[in-house]
């Protein structure tokens, strides 16, 4: 059929208009809405599949939203997207006011005045103000929550209001980590505790950039613009959404089509690959992450000593670096990372599988023994229990390895109310003080008032001296001996052995060249507070 004429022209205006419209249509592959933008009308920069909204992949999924009951590092990171506290942290985890409008702490070390920000409101609504900070440590103190920040509150003596800007905490005692775990204990709004009681963890309400749109436990949690946030500028982008993604490959692969704008960790054995890719910006930075496996003291063959300081002596701790974390990170060398406050260096346990077999002929297990190993889900928690089997292997101890999805591993592990009661033999496990304090990589690993599910001494490690010293650095006003009774901590516990230390992390993330303002601080929390997508 042949076409002339008007009829002619009138066909190829409707082509035009077809094709036209079919271009706008595939766009940026954002689902269609508002062709070119966001579905915001926001237009995304060159290469994001995502417009204005960033999307971030992590190894695990989230244990809970609860700012003060997140013990895990993720969990942690998505209540601080959300939550602030009077006290926070910079990227060099140096603490800095947040709600807080300036502070002063009396000199025997007791009562601290502190004005607050003001016109600062929840995101329902909400007024911050001392009455909500009364409110807030009164829930961390009570007992009957059970909540893991307690023991970090158990020396605040009184809460006093003097005004609405001013709250005034007196200590029962000198508490010199107490600005840190202010720090912690982020702010939820009175109104929503009121609401939600124990159900806060799944409907946070804090005072932070984003505000919670959705949690759907191992696929996403979606925060949003809080539209109304007190600091001019900010955020500066539509929304987050934190995804899970435990396999190693496939997060990568997120990042490299840019289905994920940024991932943590970076997977150690892709770096060398993706640091050519100039749509790809790989960050490394020092880390207070230390890596290790906890020896269950009180069960057999673990409550013997010669037995727990065998198992270090079995690891070639240069080779877990090198196979483990493809060479990046470095061996551990006492309980903390060189990179916390009061770290004190220890010698011993390098690699000597003689000395390791004759300590365990010592101890009655000229044979070796049989052990479970449990470790999260991910691939590299899975490679490095593989890596400690084929190890400790050489050494006759043979490790049946267990791997769980993270919110089942912490129920096996807190499901025990007493030591008695636990079956855990070890664990293999990572730990940052996110408190960035010296009391953080201590007192909740090796007190023995911190026995889960009170606190994560997955070791039941229990040493009268090293409880007696956690208190008396605690009550320390003076730096000085502060740092002495830290160095004598750290040394009993080295040769203690409650664990088998390994190595200290490089903290690595990958993020597409477009992304900036999303940052890994040293104790592995991610930061989005600052995500803006370079248009």
């Amino acid at each position: 059929m042949k076409f002339k004429g008007k009829a002619w022209s009138m066909l190829m205006l409707l082509v035009i208009v077809a094709v036209v419209a079919a271009g706008c249509g595939s766009g940026n592959n954002n689902g269609g809405a508002n062709a070119g933008t966001d579905g915001k009308g926001t237009k995304p920069a060159a290469g994001s599949k995502n417009g204005n909204n960033v999307v971030v992949g992590l190894n695990a999924n989230f244990i809970t939203l609860d700012p003060h009951n997140a013990g895990d590092t993720n969990s942690i990171s998505g209540a601080r997207s959300m939550y602030e506290g009077l006290m926070g942290f910079d990227e060099n985890m140096s603490l800095k006011p947040v709600l807080a409008e300036s502070y002063s702490i009396s000199d025997d070390g007791l009562v601290y005045t502190i004005k607050l920000k003001q016109g600062v409101k929840f995101h329902d609504g909400t007024d911050f103000n001392s009455e909500a900070v009364k409110i807030n440590i009164a829930r961390i103190q009570d007992e009957k929550n059970n909540l893991r920040m307690r023991k970090s509150f158990a020396k605040v003596a009184t809460v006093e209001t003097p005004d609405a800007n001013t709250v005034v905490i007196t200590l029962s005692e000198p508490y010199n980590a107490f600005l840190n775990k202010l720090a912690m204990g982020l702010m939820i709004s009175p109104a929503a505790l009121e609401k939600y009681g124990e159900k806060i963890g799944q409907n946070p309400v804090g005072t932070g950039p984003f505000k919670f749109k959705e949690w759907v436990e191992g696929d996403r949690l979606v925060v949003e613009k809080n539209a109304d946030y007190w600091q001019a500028g900010l955020p500066k982008v539509d929304s987050v959404t934190f995804k899970p993604v435990p396999e190693n490959g496939s997060r990568t692969a997120m990042l490299k089509t840019g289905e994920a704008d940024f991932i943590y960790p970076m997977p150690t054995e892709q770096v060398n690959l993706l640091e050519t890719d100039k749509n790809i910006v790989i960050d490394k930075t020092d880390s207070t992450i230390v890596r290790y496996v906890t020896l269950n003291t009180m069960k057999k063959p673990f409550d013997d000593v010669k037995v727990r300081q065998a198992i270090n002596y079995a690891i070639d701790k240069d080779a877990f670096i090198k196979v483990v974390k493809s060479g990046l990170g470095s061996a551990l060398d006492s309980s903390m990372s060189s990179k916390t406050q009061y770290y004190s260096k220890q010698e011993g346990y390098g690699y000597d599988l003689e000395k390791a077999k004759q300590l365990l002929k010592e101890a009655g297990y000229p044979e070796g023994f049989s052990a479970e190993i449990w470790g999260e889900n991910d691939s590299e928690t899975m490679k490095g229990m593989q890596f400690l089997a084929q190890q400790l292997a050489l050494a006759g101890i043979k490790l049946d390895v267990k791997s769980m999805e993270g919110a089942t591993l912490s129920d096996q592990i807190n499901s025990a109310k007493t030591p008695e009661e636990a079956k855990i033999q070890m664990w293999f496990v990572s730990w940052s003080p996110s408190s960035g304090d010296a009391d953080g990589a201590t007192r909740g690993l090796f007190s023995s008032e911190m026995f889960p599910p009170a606190g994560s001494n997955t070791a039941y490690y229990k040493n009268d001296n090293v409880d007696k010293w956690i208190a008396e650095a605690n009550k320390s006003i003076d730096a000085n001996n502060a740092k002495s009774i830290y160095a004598d901590i750290q040394k009993q516990i080295w040769n203690d052995a409650p664990w088998a230390f390994l190595g200290v992390d490089q903290v690595i993330s990958g993020k597409r060249s477009y992304l900036e303002g999303v940052k890994v601080y040293p104790d592995g929390s991610v930061n989005v507070r600052e995500a803006e997508v370079k248009q």
